[in-house]
C-alpha cells in the first residue's frame, strides 16, 4: 500500500455492521484435524487418562509423537458457541491436561441475540461428509506439525488503588484483605510519571494524599467491599463511575519476583503480566465479600490482589507496551543465538466492547498496531466476539492460565518452526500479474490485467476510509431520527451482547449523537410524562423560592460594549475527540472560581451522551455562582452573579422544560440537528419559558435558517468550529472565519440588527496565521 509505505497488511476494520471476513492459510507440513463438541460430550468426571479424554471429545491419536519419536505440541484454536461457556473451563482444563504442552487460543462467537445460537462452520478435508453448521457446542481446529503459534492477551484494565494480599478465602470467593504496603510502595516508585497541568497536578496528588490515607487505613483485614468502596473515594469521576457498575480485581500470578513490579512497564520489557483480572460475580452483603466467576480461580490465601478499571486511555497504553515487550523478546532472542521466529500471520480476536468504544476515533487501532509492529506480515485478521481464549502471554508455562478473558483481546502470531519464506498473496498477484501482461503483450493481444487488478486495489484501498456521510445538494447533512426497532448493547457479566434482531448504523456522529439523544428522552418521558413535567414548571413559575430566569446576554453585550473581546467559559466533563478534560471534574468548584475571576456569563454542557454532563450541573452552577458573588463581591456597585447558558442537542421542547426546572437561563440550540419547523417551534418554546436562545451553526445555510426567524428570537449566534459529520475541530479555523466574512452573517445581521452578538467556538481568533510576507499573525 503506497499510504502505509513498508507494511504488507493494511487491515480494514468494521463496526456495527454486517459482514464477512475470509482467511486463508497455506500450511506445508502442518497436520490439521477439526472438531465439534457440546456441553454433554466435554467429560466431568476426574481420574481419566490423557488417551480417555482425547477420545471422549474426538481427538483420540492427535498431538502424539512424530515420525522421529519427538514430542510434537499442538496448537489449538477453538470457536465455541456463548451457550458452551457453561463448559469451557472444564473444557479447558481437559485440553491442558491431554496436552500439556499445547498453545490455546480462540474467541466465542457473538450473536444477534441473546436468545439466538450462533452459526458454527465446520470442514475437515479428510472427511468428505464433513460439511456441518451448527449453533451449538465448540468448532475446533487442531494444528500440529510445521508451525508455530504465539498468543497474548490485552486486558484493558488500569490498576488502581495500592496492592494487597488476601486474608481469608475459599474456591472462588474473597473474604478478607490486607495493605501489602511494601508492594504498594515498590509500585509507586516504578509507576511512570504523568504529565499534568498544574492544577491537576495539585488535585492528583490531593488524590493521592486521601489513597495514602486510605492504604494506611486499610493497614488490618477488611471486607473487600468495604475497601472497594474506601478506595472509590480517591479515584477520578470516570473511575468512580466503572467501580459503581462493576468491580475488577486482578490476582497476582506467579513468577514475579525480580520481575519490574508496575503493570506497562513489565509488559514492555517483555515480562508479561503481573495481574490476571477478573470481573467480580457477586458480592456478599453481609459479609462483604466477593466471588469470582465459578472455577474461574482457587483462591489462595496470600495471593496478592488489586482492583482494576477499565479506561481507554490505558489500554492504548498496554497494546502498545505488550507489543513492545514482543519485539524486545524477539530481539534477545536472536542476539541470544536462540530460535528465531520469522511471524507469517496474525489473527486477532477482540470483544464487543473494545474498538472505537474503548479507543475512541475511527475503527481499526488495535490491528493497526498489530499492523505497524508486524510489517512484513501479508495478512491481520480476526473477528469481535462474546469472549476472548488464551494465556495472557508466554511468561507461564503453556495451558497454565488459558481460560477466557471479558472485555479483552487475543493476540496471535503464527510462524514456520522450519523458517520457511513468507507466502505473500500481493506479490504473488503481483507477479502472476506481471508474467500474464508480458504473455499478452507477446501474443498482441489487447487486454490489460494490469489494468483490472489495478481497478482490484482500487476498490480495496477505497474500503479502508469510512464512507463520508450522505448529504443534501445544499451540502447538509441528511438526518433521520432513530428507528424505534433498533436495538442497543447490553451487558451480562462479563460479555456484551447485542440484543437487537434489526440494527440501523448512524452515518455520521450527529445522527448517532441525535439517536442516542431521542433514546434518553424516551427514558425520561417513561419516568415522567410530559403533563406531568408542565404541572412542575407551571407550580414552579408562581413559586417564589424557585430560581427565575435571567437576562444572559445582557451583561455579554455591556461587557463587550467598549469594543472588548469577551471570553465565556464553557464547563464540560469530557470532549468526544479527547475524552475526560479534568481528572476530577466539579462543576460547583469551577463556577466559584470563575466567577471570582470575574466571568460575566458561564456556559454549562449538560449533555451525558457524548460530553459526560447532567441536568444536576446546571443547578450546581447557578447555585455556586450565586454563593461565590455573596462571598466575593467583585465590583463596588452591588454583587456580580453570573447567568447560566445550559448547551445540550436539543429535540424536544420536553427537554427545554426540564432545563428549566434545572435553573437555566438560556439555552443552546444546534441549528444542524433541527428541521426549519422545529428549530421555529423550540424558540417559541424556550420564549414562552423566558430562557433566551443561542443558535449554534456550522454552515451559510444554517446561519440562513436562523435568518429566517423572526427578528428578537435569538440572543446571539454561535459559529462553531466543529465538524459535525465527526464531531471533529477544524484546526485551522479557516470553517469559522469563512462564516464571519460570508454574505449570509451579512444578510443576519440586517434583519436581526447589529446589536445581536456573535460568538466564535473552537480557537477561531487565536490560531496563528501567515501574511503573504510569511509574517504570523492571530
Amino acid at each position: 500500500d503506497d499510504d502505509v509505505p513498508g507494511r504488507e497488511c493494511v487491515p480494514l476494520e468494521s463496526e456495527g455492521a454486517p459482514g464477512v471476513s475470509v482467511t486463508l492459510g497455506v500450511l506445508p507440513g502442518v497436520d490439521i484435524k477439526t472438531f465439534h463438541i457440546l456441553n454433554d460430550d466435554v467429560p466431568d468426571e476426574m481420574g481419566l487418562s490423557a488417551n480417555s479424554w482425547k477420545g471422549a471429545v474426538g481427538l483420540r491419536g492427535f498431538g502424539d509423537e512424530n515420525a522421529e519419536g519427538e514430542d510434537d505440541p499442538p496448537a489449538f484454536m477453538l470457536l465455541p458457541s456463548p451457550a458452551f461457556q457453561k463448559s469451557a473451563d472444564d473444557f479447558l482444563r481437559g485440553l491442558s491436561y491431554a496436552f500439556p504442552s499445547c498453545t490455546t487460543f480462540g474467541a466465542i462467537a457473538s450473536t444477534v441475540s441473546s436468545l439466538s445460537r450462533a452459526r458454527l462452520f465446520r470442514y475437515d478435508a479428510s472427511d468428505p461428509q464433513c460439511i456441518q453448521t451448527v449453533g451449538d457446542g465448540c468448532v475446533g481446529v487442531g494444528m500440529k506439525g510445521d508451525i508455530e503459534v504465539r498468543t497474548m492477551v490485552a486486558q484493558g484494565a488500569k490498576p488502581v488503588g495500592g496492592i494487597y494480599r488476601i486474608v481469608s478465602g475459599q474456591d472462588s470467593t474473597i473474604g478478607a484483605i490486607m495493605l501489602d504496603e511494601a508492594a504498594t510502595q515498590e509500585d509507586d516508585e516504578a509507576a511512570e510519571p504523568l504529565a499534568e497541568e498544574e492544577e491537576e497536578e495539585e488535585e492528583f496528588k490531593d488524590a493521592k494524599a486521601k489513597a495514602a490515607a486510605a492504604y494506611a487505613k486499610a493497614a488490618v483485614p477488611k471486607p473487600v467491599l468495604a475497601e472497594a468502596n474506601y478506595l472509590m473515594k480517591a479515584l477520578s469521576d470516570d473511575d468512580q463511575a466503572f467501580m459503581r457498575k462493576a468491580i475488577l480485581v486482578g490476582l497476582e500470578r506467579g513468577g514475579s519476583m525480580g520481575r519490574t513490579p508496575n503493570e506497562l512497564a513489565r509488559l514492555a520489557k517483555g515480562e508479561g503480566h503481573r495481574f490476571a483480572v477478573h470481573q467480580v460475580a457477586s458480592g456478599g452483603m453481609k459479609d462483604g465479600s466477593i466471588t469470582l466467576p465459578l472455577g474461574s480461580v482457587d483462591v489462595q490465601k496470600g495471593t496478592r490482589m488489586r482492583f482494576f478499571v477499565r479506561e481507554g486511555k490505558f489500554a492504548k497504553r498496554e497494546v502498545e507496551a505488550m507489543w513492545t515487550g514482543y519485539k524486545k523478546r524477539a530481539l534477545e532472542s536472536s542476539i541470544l543465538g536462540g530460535k528465531s521466529f520469522e511471524p507469517t500471520g496474525s489473527l486477532v480476536f477482540t470483544t464487543l466492547d473494545r474498538g472505537t468504544k474503548l479507543f475512541g476515533g475511527k475503527p481499526g487501532y488495535e490491528s493497526g498496531v498489530v499492523s505497524s509492529f508486524l510489517p512484513t506480515v501479508p495478512s491481520v485478521s480476526g473477528f469481535f466476539s462474546n469472549g476472548v481464549i488464551g494465556m495472557l502471554d508466554d511468561s507461564e508455562p503453556a495451558g497454565e492460565d488459558v481460560m477466557v478473558h471479558g472485555s479483552s483481546s487475543c493476540h496471535v502470531v503464527f510462524g514456520s518452526k522450519s523458517g520457511r519464506p513468507i507466502y505473500s498473496p500481493a506479490r504473488a498477484a503481483a507477479a502472476v500479474s506481471l508474467t500474464t501482461q508480458k504473455s499478452a503483450e507477446e501474443e498482441g493481444g489487447d487486454q490489460s490485467v494490469e489494468k483490472e487488478n489495478e481497478e482490484r486495489t482500487g476498490s480495496l484501498l477505497n474500503m479502508q476510509n469510512e464512507p463520508a456521510a450522505p448529504r443534501s445538494e445544499n451540502g447538509e447533512l441528511i438526518l433521520k431520527r432513530r428507528e424505534v426497532h433498533s436495538g442497543r448493547a447490553i451487558s451480562v457479566s462479563a460479555v456484551e451482547w447485542s440484543v437487537a434482531e434489526k440494527t440501523a448504523t448512524p452515518t455520521s456522529a450527529l445522527e448517532g449523537y441525535m439517536w442516542d439523544k431521542e433514546a434518553e428522552v424516551d427514558r425520561f418521558r417513561e419516568r415522567v410524562p410530559l403533563a406531568n413535567l408542565l404541572s412542575q414548571c407551571k407550580l414552579s413559575s408562581v413559586d417564589p423560592s424557585k430560581p427565575r430566569p435571567r437576562d444572559w446576554i445582557g451583561p455579554v453585550k455591556e461587557a463587550g460594549a467598549d469594543g472588548s473581546f469577551v471570553i465565556i467559559p464553557d464547563c464540560k466533563r469530557t470532549e468526544p475527540t479527547i475524552g475526560s478534560l479534568r481528572k476530577r471534574y466539579d462543576p460547583a468548584k469551577l463556577a466559584k472560581q470563575l466567577t471570582a475571576a470575574g466571568a460575566v456569563a458561564v456556559s454549562v454542557n449538560c449533555d451525558p451522551v457524548l460530553f459526560g454532563g447532567s441536568l444536576e450541573d446546571v443547578t450546581k452552577v447557578r447555585e455556586a455562582t450565586a454563593k461565590a458573588a455573596l462571598d466575593n463581591p467583585s465590583q463596588s456597585d452591588g454583587v456580580v452573579v453570573p447567568p447560566v447558558l445550559a448547551s445540550d442537542l436539543l429535540l424536544y421542547p420536553y427537554q427545554l422544560y426540564k432545563l428549566s426546572l434545572a435553573g437555566a437561563d438560556a439555552v443552546t440550540l444546534v441549528v444542524g440537528a433541527l428541521e426549519s419547523k422545529d428549530l421555529l417551534y423550540l424558540t417559541k418554546i424556550a420564549a414562552s419559558l423566558k430562557m433566551q436562545v443561542v443558535a449554534s451553526v456550522t454552515s451559510e445555510v444554517q446561519i440562513r435558517a436562523v435568518t429566517a426567524l423572526t427578528a428578537g428570537s435569538v440572543a446571539a449566534l454561535s459559529v462553531s468550529n466543529r465538524e459535525l459529520e465527526d464531531f471533529s475541530f477544524d484546526e485551522t479555523g479557516e470553517r469559522a472565519l469563512s462564516l464571519l466574512r460570508s454574505d449570509a452573517l451579512v444578510e443576519f445581521r440586517e434583519k436581526h440588527g447589529e446589536s445581536v452578538p456573535v460568538f466564535a467556538e473552537g480557537r477561531v481568533g487565536i490560531i496563528d496565521r501567515a501574511d503573504e510576507n510569511g509574517k504570523l499573525s492571530p
